[in-house]
C-alpha cells in the first residue's frame, strides 16, 4: 500500500525476519545462559513494562475508536480506500499495534530471566512470532479498513490484561484479583468475534481482499482451538490428589498468563518463593 511507504520497518521485510529470528534464538541462548544461574529478581521491571503496555493499548483502542468513527467504517464490511484520512488514521494506529508486538517479546525474556522455562510453552511463542510477522503483512496490503477490528478487541482485552499483570506484582494486591478465569473467556471470546467479523466480510463483500479475510479467520481458528485446549486443562480438568499436596505451578497462556491464582505477572512467583 502506497499509504505506509518509508515507515519505520515496514519497506523491507528483513528487520521483521531478524528479530523474529532474534527472539527465538533468545528464548534458546538464555535458557541455557540461566541454566546454572540464579534467576533475576525483577519486581521493579515488571511494574514499569505492565504499565507501559497498559497505557498504550489504551492509546490504540481510544485511537481506532475516534478513528473509525471519524471515518464512518461500516463493521460489517469496510474497504481499504472510502474514508481518506481516516484511513490514514487508522493505519497510523495499527502501525503501533504492529509494532507493540515487537515490545511483547519481552514477555517471553522476562521468562527466561526468572527461569520459567516451563511457562514458555508452545502457544506462548506460536502467538508471539506470528503476530509480529503477520501484522508486517496487514501494514504492507491491507493497513486499514476491515484490519480495524481484531486490534480494537484486543487492545481493550490488553489493557485488562497487563493490568492484572502490573497489580498481581504487588503482593497486597493478589487477593483481590479474582478475575482471571474471565480474563481468559474474553480472549475466547475475542477470537470468535473476530471471525465472525471476518468472514462478515465475506458474505457481503466490499471490497476488502478476499483471501486476507481467509487467512485471518484461520489463523484466529489456531487461536481458538489452543485456547480451549490450555482452558480445558486449566479450568475443567480436576486436580489429582498429588497435585493438590503439590505446590502450584505457573503456567503461562499468553503474553505471561499463569495458571496459578497467587502467581504475579511475566514470571513472579507468589511473594514467599519471589523474597
Amino acid at each position: 500500500d502506497a499509504r505506509v511507504r518509508g515507515w519505520f520497518l515496514l519497506d523491507s521485510y528483513l528487520p521483521t525476519f531478524f528479530l523474529t529470528g532474534a527472539y527465538l534464538l533468545c528464548i534458546w541462548l538464555g535458557n541455557k545462559f540461566m541454566k546454572d544461574r540464579p534467576p533475576f529478581s525483577l519486581r521493579a521491571h515488571l511494574i514499569v513494562y505492565n504499565l507501559g503496555i497498559t497505557m498504550l493499548s489504551l492509546y490504540m483502542l481510544i485511537e481506532l475508536i475516534l478513528a473509525t468513527w471519524e471515518g464512518g467504517y461500516n463493521l460489517q464490511c469496510q474497504n481499504l480506500h472510502s474514508a481518506g484520512e481516516a484511513d490514514i488514521r487508522v493505519a497510523k494506529v495499527l502501525w503501533w499495534y504492529y509494532f507493540s508486538k515487537v515490545i511483547e517479546f519481552m514477555d517471553t525474556i522476562f521468562f527466561v530471566l526468572r527461569k520459567k522455562s516451563s511457562q514458555i510453552t508452545f502457544l506462548h511463542v506460536y502467538h508471539h512470532a506470528t503476530m509480529f510477522n503477520i501484522w508486517w503483512c496487514v501494514l504492507n496490503w491491507i493497513p486499514c479498513g476491515q484490519s480495524f477490528f481484531g486490534p480494537t478487541l484486543n487492545s481493550f482485552i490488553h489493557v485488562l490484561m497487563y493490568s492484572y499483570y502490573g497489580l498481581s506484582v504487588i503482593p497486597s494486591m493478589r487477593k483481590y484479583l479474582w478475575w482471571k478465569k474471565y480474563l481468559t473467556q474474553a480472549q475466547l471470546i475475542q477470537f470468535v468475534l473476530t471471525i465472525v467479523h471476518t468472514l462478515s466480510a465475506a458474505v457481503k463483500p466490499c471490497g476488502f481482499p478476499f483471501g486476507c479475510l481467509m487467512f485471518q479467520s484461520s489463523y484466529m481458528a489456531t487461536l481458538v482451538i489452543l485456547f480451549i485446549n490450555f482452558y480445558i486443562k486449566t479450568y475443567q480438568k480436576a486436580p489429582s490428589r498429588t497435585a493438590i499436596k503439590e505446590t502450584p505451578v505457573a503456567t503461562e497462556i499468553k503474553n505471561g498468563f499463569h495458571k496459578d491464582y497467587f502467581a504475579a505477572a511475566n514470571g513472579f512467583l507468589d511473594n514467599k518463593k519471589a523474597q
